[in-house]
């Protein structure tokens, strides 16, 4: 097992095997619509069958895997008009947890946004799509349960899960990742002005731009 795995290892095999399974969906590692191969799983983690089936279990929950009977375990797949329909909910939802945030907007937000922007950049330029789809959902969320309403945070939280493994699609390009930290500078510069309107304004860009790519991605697959 390589040092890098070690390190990420915690207490528990099942919580082990759950974040990797998490890494390798979240990361394009393994695409949406792929089998999940048991056996050669359970050997790579150097664990028994039995944590794998209690973390594919909880993915499925997440709605990140599907399971179909006599064939086993598939990374979850989404049409084009899933993933219209998350993003659409998304901007509902999102418009108005954010809304709230910078009405409120706690002391010591913003600057935490721009340290987080600042690994969102660092894994932008290196091309560390898993790196830049965790800095990234922490910067999101990070505004969002700005908002002080946990459970709109939940609600988003669950459609966020829906569609990780289409995230990494997306970052996989360096044109889009750089088009997000252009996003994100522009939401940190409303936010600093107070500017409630730009910063709605400039996240519903942001999604639009991510369903725009991603609509052209599931149209080639398709081919």
């Amino acid at each position: 097992m390589s040092s890098a795995v070690q390190k990420r290892r915690p207490q528990t095999a099942q919580q082990f095997v759950l974040e990797e399974l998490r890494r390798a969906i979240t990361s394009g590692e393994l695409r949406p619509g792929g089998q999940i191969r048991q056996d050669a799983l359970a050997a790579r983690f150097e664990v028994s069958r039995v944590p794998l089936r209690e973390a594919l279990k909880a993915l499925e929950a997440e709605g990140l895997v599907v399971h179909h009977i006599h064939r086993g375990y598939f990374v979850a797949e989404l049409s084009l008009a899933d993933l219209e329909e998350i993003y659409r909910i998304r901007e509902l939802l999102e418009t108005e947890a954010v809304r709230l945030a910078v009405r409120r907007l706690p002391d010591g937000i913003v600057a935490t946004l721009e340290g987080i922007q600042r690994e969102v950049e660092r894994a932008a330029e290196e091309g560390d799509v898993t790196a830049m789809a965790a800095a990234n959902r922490l910067f999101h969320f990070t505004l969002i349960e700005a908002s002080g309403m946990p459970r709109l945070v939940r609600l988003i939280t669950t459609l966020w899960d829906s569609t990780d493994a289409y995230r990494a699609l997306y970052y996989a390009e360096d044109p889009h990742r750089k088009q997000a930290v252009r996003e994100h500078r522009a939401v940190i510069s409303s936010l600093r002005q107070g500017d409630e309107e730009a910063t709605v304004r400039w996240l519903d860009e942001h999604r639009a731009h991510a369903v725009a790519a991603l609509r052209e991605v599931l149209d080639l697959e398709r081919d």
